[in-house]
Formats: structure tokens, sequence, C-alpha cells
């Protein structure tokens, strides 16, 4: 495997360390709200129905391959690196908001299943947001390291990201990656606390720092692992997160989405919210992946 990197820097041997697994079977609340506030996040493998992450996995490829984007047989996730999107589909926002409320994607981001393990990990009767980050993550992109707070704070400050890998992620196919120790770093989550991406366009809403970079200034390291279909990764909105570069060297593009889980008795933030929600103004138009692929890097 070729040298692994994040946002095109080169990690050093030793920086990138595996994820700390939780068994959710052998856990009560409030061992899980304990791993959490001390990790920072928690890695719950096998959690959800392994076929049914699959089917939703085979929803969304068969989808991408009718555009042009994913080869034959689109399980595989093989990027072409072209796409008839804008030549067959009139509305991208449509389009995407429609690959993201499939039935077969939905029934695991919004199941039973996620409803008990959420409902166990926060204490209460839970509800997600109807808005649903759908990521197709084709190779040259990455996703830049930020904290979730800066998209979705204008509700309960108790919500919870869960991030579900739709198939199995490899290392070089860039799974989502924490720094290790970052909702404790109180100098950059100062400077980010009440930041609404929204209303102040004067800086952007990641971090600027690259990771590698950070990782060495803060003495700390990179937390990802290879993920498993019915693996899911559950973040407080102050973890710093972002992506390895995907690099897979058969041209996969890494499937997965981002759904956020609160309980259901505290204020919603109204942007993600109903059959249309608005998200940064412009629902689903907004996401990266509402805009055809190409092969072009992009890391965002």
């Amino acid at each position: 495997m070729a040298s692994l990197t994040t946002h095109s820097e080169t990690i050093p041997e030793g920086m990138l360390a595996e994820l700390t697994p939780t068994l959710f079977t052998d856990s009560d609340t409030q061992s899980l709200q304990k791993a959490l506030a001390d990790d920072g996040y928690l890695y719950l493998p096998g959690v959800l129905n392994a076929e049914d992450v699959l089917d939703a996995r085979r929803a969304i490829f068969t989808e991408l391959a009718a555009v042009g984007e994913i080869a034959e047989p689109p399980m595989e996730g093989i990027s072409t690196h072209t796409s008839k999107r804008a030549e067959l589909i009139e509305d991208m926002e449509a389009h995407w908001k429609s690959l993201s409320e499939n039935g077969q994607l939905r029934d695991v981001t919004h199941g039973e299943r996620m409803d008990e393990v959420l409902s166990k990990v926060l204490g209460g009767e839970v509800k997600p947001f109807d808005f649903l980050w759908l990521r197709a993550t084709h190779p040259g992109r990455a996703s830049a390291f930020h904290f979730d707070h800066v998209y979705m704070n204008r509700g309960t400050q108790n919500l919870l990201t869960v991030w579900t890998p739709l198939g199995d992620v490899a290392l070089d196919e860039g799974p989502i990656t924490l720094l290790e120790g970052s909702h404790q770093w109180d100098d950059l989550i100062d400077d980010f606390n009440g930041f609404d991406v929204d209303t102040d366009q004067s800086r952007p809403g990641h971090v600027t720092v690259e990771p590698v970079t950070m990782a060495k200034k803060r003495n700390t390291r990179l937390l990802t692992t290879t993920f498993s279909a019915g693996d899911i990764l559950i973040m407080p909105m102050f973890m710093l997160h972002g992506s390895l570069d995907n690099r897979s060297a058969v041209h996969r593009v890494r499937l997965s989405c981002d759904v956020r889980y609160q309980l259901a008795a505290e204020p919603f933030d109204p942007r993600w919210m109903g059959d249309d929600p608005i998200g940064h103004g412009q629902g689903y138009a907004s996401m990266g992946g509402a805009k055809p692929a190409t092969s072009d890097p992009l890391f965002r």
C-alpha cells in the first residue's frame, strides 16, 4: 500500500493509531457516556445489521452507476472518473435529496436499531435530524478537519454525530479520522464556540492548519481504523475530525453518511428539520455530492 496521506501530507510513522472499540452489548448508558466524555468518541463495531447497510450501499451505487459515475457492478463502488449527471439530471438538488431519502438508506440511519443505540447512549427518547449528509468520496478527495458545532448550533448543544460507513472502508479509501484529545483543546474550542457559518462569512468553518502539522504541534495522533459494514462512530460537536485522502489503488469510492441525533425533548436546529430542510440556504444543493463527480482532485 502507498503511504497514507491526509490533505496531501504524508502521515509519519507512529502518528496514525487505531480507534478504541467499545462493545455495545456489554455497556450501559453510564459507561457509554463516560467513554464518550473521556475519549471524545464511541467506536461501535458491528452494532448495525451488516446486510441492511449493504442493501443501502447497493441502492445508492446503483443510482450513481445510472449516471455514469460508478462502474459495473455497482456494489464494488469503483469510480469511472466521469459523469453523465449533468446530461441526465435536470434538478441536481432533487436528485441528491432523493438519494439521501432512499428508503433502504433511511432504514439504516433512521431505523429502529439506530434509535435503540442512540437512546442508550443519550439516556432517553431520541430523534434524528431529517437532513442526511450522504458522501460519495471519490479518489483524490478528502474532508477538511472541523468541529461540527459551527454547522448546527442553533438547537441543543447535546447533539451527537453518527458516522456510518456504507460498506467496508480500507485505510487507503479515506476513512473518517479524528485528532486524538481534540475534544479537550479548550483554546481551539473557544475559538469556534458560537461561530455560525451561515451568519459569519469572515472565515471558513474548518481549521486552516493541516492535520499532520497540527498533530505535530499538539504532540498527538490521528485516530482511524479499517471499517466494516455495520460499524458506526459517534462524536460530540467538539471533536476535531476530517478524513484520510482517498488514494484507493482500485479507484473505489468511499460511501458513508452522517446523521445527527439528540434527545427528542430538547430544541432542534430548524435548518435541518422538516420535509425540505433549508440546510445552509440551498437544501441538498449545498452538499458536494449534489454536484457531478469528476476525476479532478478536490479536498473538501
